[in-house]
């Protein structure tokens, strides 16, 4: 089976010192990115480990991919126990730095500990690895740390994983950014950083292990460049007119969902805005989204569907230009926009002031600072709905994505089973549903007759992505026997893989106190049989009635039993 190669290096902040471990049968088992990371978080951070404490481990991993040429494979993986969910949790971010972290040859590194003092760590190969204290950072947004690393070490960005004042003020939805606008967003991985009082990390090197991927993969490259493809105009909002017309787009705080001013935050609107193509590291599918507006002298990347709604409708508001002014604010303070948007619309909703677009922009900043009733908001909904009156719409703390699973049933359980929480991405449910995949795929989006099985089906296929590592957006032009054609293994062999990285994360969870009671949604008495559904899901995966995975199926440090 194909899979990354080289050490796993350790840097302890504790006591500014580095150490490399042989990790070969870890990849050998999980391939690479979020599957080694999972596995090694779930064998080497104490089961009751504050997310916030030194005693937290986040790992970066990349998988055999990064060291090819195909499209869809310009991105990494970060793992570690989340400040919002309490749980063990992977981030996928894009970008460009997946191939400057290949180059110093570490298939992981991982980062234990706190310093003292404010620092940036710098990581090349041949353990070369440094601190630099840099107590005048602290406060920087992402571009003003950017900035600096550039006209100090010649790094681009690109080369750069940092966090703006929201980690180091430990906002739990606090993003780590790199390429300056793309994030490893939700789950609030920032703050883990932050709380090691780490403002950076730098990746160079050439060191990059010769990998051997099958030519076949130029294949699939050339098929993403040439295609003519929706998403390379309007990227992930090009779904917002389907979902609104499906009485599927939330809208005023999970209220209603539909928008009347759909019209000016849609896909056209941010096609208007869209002045180049963009891109991840040797991708040729180019669905990222260059925005600006000129006249009011806003310039960001996107939004994405998701942030359009949590900042949009789910915001009461109406123009597209208003939505990339708050990503803008979000990359440049690094906050998960997503999460920030929708505790923002929970905000409003409690204060009846939806479409105060400047009170928005206000709440940003207040949130990324703790600052005033920020300090309030930067808990996240889950943790202070109560105190703002306003119904708890998060599954384990993380809040919703805009794919509406009162009309999507399917990613209704998604949301309820994923060990993330109401994650779209976590099985990806809604493509089969709206549907966005051959008509010979498609599931009818109401009830959940065989969807607990598709389900199982899903979350491992989207975990072996995240394990290889290749984006999921790659769903039109891989098939089963283009898996095993990259990863020379069958397909059901490789399935099992993301299956047993899914039970890694719930057994570690499980330690952690959480179970079914934990799979629950605001909105479940609308969807009859969601119990039965919630039974077939775990019988499914071969757990308990009760969500929790059995004795002896996982041991610390061994491979899964059964």
């Amino acid at each position: 089976m194909l899979h990354s190669r080289g050490p796993l290096l350790t840097v302890d902040l504790t006591d500014r010192t580095t150490s490399d471990t042989d990790v070969t049968e870890q990849l050998k088992e999980f391939i690479g990115g979020r599957g080694v990371g999972t596995k090694l978080v779930h064998d080497r951070t104490p089961f009751d480990a504050d997310p916030l404490g030194p005693e937290n481990r986040l790992v970066f991993t990349t998988g055999p991919m990064q060291t090819s040429n195909m499209s869809f494979t310009g991105r990494m993986n970060a793992t570690a126990v989340s400040p919002l969910t309490n749980g063990l949790l992977s981030s996928n971010a894009g970008g460009f730095m997946s191939r400057h972290f290949a180059d110093t040859g570490y298939a992981a590194v991982e980062f234990t500990g706190a310093s003292d003092d404010l620092v940036i760590v710098h990581v090349r190969d041949d353990d070369d690895v440094t601190f630099e204290a840099v107590p005048d950072l602290a406060g920087a947004t992402v571009p003003e740390t950017c900035s600096y690393i550039e006209d100090e070490h010649g790094l681009e960005s690109e080369h750069v994983a940092c966090i703006g004042p929201a980690g180091e003020n430990q906002v739990r939805f606090a993003s780590i950014m790199t390429t300056e606008e793309r994030a490893f967003g939700r789950g609030g991985l920032g703050a883990v950083l932050g709380a090691k009082n780490v403002k950076a990390i730098t990746f160079d090197g050439d060191s990059r292990p010769d990998i051997d991927v099958p030519a076949g993969q130029m294949e699939i490259h050339r098929e993403a460049a040439t295609d003519d493809h929706i998403m390379k105009e309007q990227g992930t909002v090009s779904v917002m007119d389907l979902a609104n017309e499906m009485d599927g787009l939330p809208s005023y705080y999970f209220s209603e969902q539909s928008f009347e001013g759909v019209e000016g935050i849609n896909g056209d609107a941010v096609a208007e805005k869209k002045y180049k193509k963009g891109t991840c590291s040797a991708c040729a599918f180019a669905c990222k989204l260059p925005t600006k507006d000129e006249a009011r002298g806003v310039e960001t990347e996107g939004p994405e569907f998701e942030v359009a709604m949590a900042f949009g409708s789910n915001s009461g508001v109406d123009d597209i230009v208003d939505v990339m002014k708050s990503n803008q604010l979000c990359d440049e303070y690094g906050l998960d926009a997503i999460s920030t948007g929708n505790t923002i619309a929970a905000y409003l909703a409690a204060n009846d002031e939806f479409g105060n677009e400047d009170l928005v922009w206000d709440l940003v900043e207040q949130i990324a600072h703790r600052e005033d009733v920020g300090d309030t908001l930067a808990e996240g909904i889950g943790r202070v709905h109560d105190e703002l009156g306003v119904e708890n719409w998060s599954v384990k703390n993380l809040d919703f994505a805009a794919h509406e699973g009162r009309v999507l049933h399917g990613q209704a359980l998604s949301y309820a089973v994923a060990n993330r929480g109401a994650d779209h991405m976590y099985a990806v449910f809604y493509s089969v549903e709206y549907p966005l995949v051959d008509e010979d795929k498609a599931m009818d989006p109401v009830g959940f007759d065989g969807k607990a099985e598709r389900l199982v089906q899903r979350e491992n296929l989207m975990a072996l992505n995240d394990s290889g590592v290749v984006c999921k957006f790659s769903r039109d032009y891989m098939s089963p026997e283009r898996y095993e054609m990259l990863f020379g293994e069958d397909f059901d062999t490789l399935l099992d893989v993301g299956s047993r990285v899914v039970t890694l994360e719930r057994h570690f969870n499980n330690q952690r106190g959480l179970d079914r009671d934990d799979d629950r949604l605001p909105y479940e008495d609308e969807l009859p049989g969601f119990e039965d559904a919630l039974d077939a899901y775990y019988d499914a995966r071969g757990w308990r009635e009760d969500g929790v995975v059995p004795d002896g199926v996982v041991s610390r440090g061994g491979s899964l039993n059964a």
